[in-house]
């Protein structure tokens, strides 16, 4: 067990997660432009990207690389630099680190050794595209990016089809048309909505049927990146309910007899309770009498 105070005076550093604009620059916050400012220094999915963000915020901190490629070695890098004091920034291209970007095994290796981790609060396409939807917008169930593979998205899919959340998917423009068509049959006709370019110039969004949309994307550029939201499967039956409506009233109680090893007299009181219904009912079927008997046994 590990409990953090995240202002509370340290021997050593903190690291920072810092959201970055999803397209739009005028979302970034002034916090998150006063800590880029005051940390020791920036960790960037990208520095050539992070370059531009910092020179339009005149944000002169010296950035390192920390992305998929080489996350081990500057992770250790990176901690070793907390642990001495220094303060750390972490950002990604865009958005909220660790969310389908680098980030998280860097806040792991953090925490395994008692370093403050303090996330600040700022753009996130997801959330973004959810709530402009127009898609019941809770429950919800972030995704992330389908896997390229045929057979592990299809596996993939089919799973996610039993789910009543409605769901959140990132997709690269070159790769939508493919995506919908496994959703559409993976999943039915469901609503859907394409949100694309989010906050920028040409912020879009798609509303209608999954089979419309694989319609418009026909006959339409597919330029930009995209959240898809696809409502959740409203039909969804709760595998934890056990029915019985397949075994009569008799065969229910010998079936609770064989199972539990119970006597006729507890399995028919089982019963009942499994089912809702009064013990004189079932004790009448198993038994074979007329209901009416069993007034004077007292049930």
């Amino acid at each position: 067990m590990q409990t953090q105070q995240s202002f509370q005076p340290s021997d050593a550093g903190k690291l920072y997660l810092v959201p970055t604009p999803i397209g739009n620059l005028e979302d970034m916050t002034f916090r998150a432009i006063k800590i880029l400012k005051e940390v020791d220094a920036i960790a960037a999915e990208d520095t050539r990207n992070t370059i531009k963000l910092l020179n339009h915020f005149e944000i002169k901190t010296p950035m390192v690389s920390y992305h998929e490629h080489n996350k081990r070695t500057r992770g250790d890098e990176l901690v070793q630099r907390l642990l001495v004091g220094e303060n750390i920034a972490q950002v990604s291209d865009a958005g909220m680190p660790s969310i389908s970007d680098p980030g998280h095994e860097l806040v792991l290796a953090a925490t395994a050794v008692g370093i403050t981790v303090v996330p600040l609060p700022g753009a996130n396409a997801a959330l973004t595209a959810l709530i402009s939807s127009g898609i019941t917008p809770q429950p919800f169930l972030f995704y992330g990016f389908i896997s390229r593979s045929k057979k592990e998205r299809q596996e993939e899919i089919e799973k996610l089809a039993k789910k009543p959340e409605t769901l959140l998917f990132y997709e690269s423009p070159h790769r939508l048309k493919e995506t919908l068509n496994a959703l559409y049959k993976g999943m039915g006709n469901r609503q859907i909505t394409l949100c694309r370019e989010l906050t920028k110039r040409y912020e879009e969004f798609i509303r209608g049927t999954i089979e419309e949309i694989i319609e418009w994307a026909k006959t339409s550029e597919i330029r930009g990146e995209f959240v898809i939201v696809v409502a959740g499967n409203d039909h969804v039956v709760d595998e934890d309910v056990i029915t019985f409506d397949h075994l009569s009233l008799k065969e229910h109680v010998e079936e609770i007899m064989a199972q539990q090893n119970l006597t006729s007299k507890q399995a028919i009181k089982e019963v009942a309770v499994l089912r809702g219904i009064a013990k004189r009912e079932v004790y009448a079927e198993y038994h074979d009498i007329d209901e009416s008997e069993t007034s004077s046994l007292g049930l």
